[in-house]
């Protein structure tokens, strides 16, 4: 698994336990009703909002607050909001690419916010297309497998058309193109013995950067502070986080 995928999955699993601060609702919330505004209101025809909708239920965002957010990206009620996606581009303080994706009612609050996080942080804003171009839209799926094999399970998981699996001890993770993604999650959710953990359409490097251990600390430390910033919905990078720098960054977090 990549590194970039490993703090993902980190990240993952750490957002049931940030959804106490409410931040994280808020964000789902975005996410849903930018989905919602872009297309159909009903996540069945929508696989974008249906997308966002499952992501929020995993992270146990309540019913009526994944409805107010439809409600609200489809301009239903007084309180309907528009948010401008913009994504922006930058180094590291290692060197490595990092790809800040936004939803947000000020971009110039927006520009201001995610520039002082970097600069500080020792790294710099890039062009557009500067870091892009290294990134491929893919979609991603975490499945933990509750009975059988997780190997059988892989296999059963590529026939369904995955591009790639890699297990890790129950855990598999799929990369599924992107164009393809919406058959191959309805048919990896069909599978019996297998709880789907995660699924969403990311931006995944084509190639990593190496990182010594200071640099992938403060790399992964600038990664989560810009994750916290209201405005930000994703962020990537193709740092290459080594195991140990990730379990050792897991444990002080």
């Amino acid at each position: 698994m990549s590194g970039h995928s490993k703090w993902s999955t980190i990240k993952h699993k750490k957002g049931a336990a940030d959804a106490k601060r409410g931040q994280l609702f808020t964000k789902l919330a975005r996410e849903i009703m930018v989905a919602a505004r872009a297309g159909d209101p009903n996540p069945e025809m929508n696989f974008r909002l249906r997308l966002a909708v499952d992501n929020a239920k995993s992270l146990n965002m309540p019913k009526d607050n994944i409805d107010r957010a439809i409600a609200r990206g489809s301009g239903v009620g007084d309180d309907s909001v528009v948010l401008e996606e913009i994504s922006y581009e930058a180094y590291g303080p290692g060197g490595a690419g990092i790809i800040v994706q936004t939803l947000t009612d000020n971009k110039n609050r927006t520009a201001a916010e995610v520039r002082a996080k970097i600069t500080r942080a020792g790294g710099n804003l890039a062009g557009a297309g500067a870091v892009s171009w290294n990134f491929e839209n893919k979609g991603l799926i975490t499945v933990e497998v509750t009975d059988g094999d997780p190997d059988d399970i892989a296999l059963e998981i590529v026939d369904a058309g995955a591009e790639d699996v890699e297990v890790d001890g129950n855990v598999v993770q799929v990369t599924a193109p992107y164009e393809e993604f919406a058959q191959v999650k309805t048919s990896v959710e069909a599978l019996t013995g297998i709880i789907v953990e995660s699924g969403d359409v990311a931006l995944v490097p084509t190639s990593l950067a190496p990182l010594d251990d200071k640099g992938a600390m403060q790399t992964l430390r600038l990664l989560d502070s810009l994750e916290e910033l209201d405005d930000v919905s994703k962020v990537y990078s193709n740092g290459d986080f080594s195991d140990e720098v990730l379990e050792k960054y897991a444990a002080a977090e």
